[in-house]
């Protein structure tokens, strides 16, 4: 049995389960009309997020009119699926971002980084190179469209870390 406070703050901390809305601490579902066919598609929304991580179909339920209630057991998988997808979009953008190469130097292995600022209004990219023991070397700015790949981390490298073509003041 539990007392008035207690099930205030139950009440209170409650999220939807309805059948076109289920909801936990950080995700909710929605059951949506499918704009482009007669169907139905479910929109998983991270908590905060005005627009939606992932969006896919959803069954029909027995009328094949209506869609089928969401429920718990699907709620779960939907919440694996798009925590997943999210996980990859952030590690494939943090990939995009963040990019090494490693080439010769004169003397050993030097590793070149570029680490590009999506900003919206100035985008911009930090070349930089690093020793084996993760010294810095030099660091230019470029362009944030700068293209780093093997030949021009060695060009740059064998240029003695002269501002390369795209360098930015």
């Amino acid at each position: 049995m539990t007392d008035d406070n207690t099930q205030d703050a139950i009440d209170d901390n409650a999220f939807a389960q309805e059948p076109r809305l289920w909801q936990n601490e950080t995700w909710t579902a929605k059951v949506i009309k499918n704009d482009d066919d007669d169907g139905w598609a479910v929109a998983m929304f991270k908590d905060g997020e005005s627009e939606a991580a992932l969006i896919g179909p959803w069954t029909m339920g027995r009328d094949k009119k209506n869609p089928k209630p969401l429920d718990g057991n699907a709620f779960i998988t939907l919440v694996k699926t798009a925590s997943e997808f999210v996980r990859r979009s952030e590690q494939q953008l943090h990939a995009t971002l963040h990019q090494s190469v490693t080439v010769n130097g004169r003397d050993g292995r030097i590793t070149v980084l570029l680490d590009i600022v999506p900003d919206d209004d100035n985008p911009y990219a930090t070349l930089s190179a690093q020793d084996e023991g993760g010294d810095t070397l030099a660091e230019v700015r470029v362009d944030a469209g700068y293209k780093l790949n093997r030949n021009t981390a060695q060009a740059w490298v064998d240029a003695g870390f002269a501002k390369p073509k795209g360098a930015r003041d």
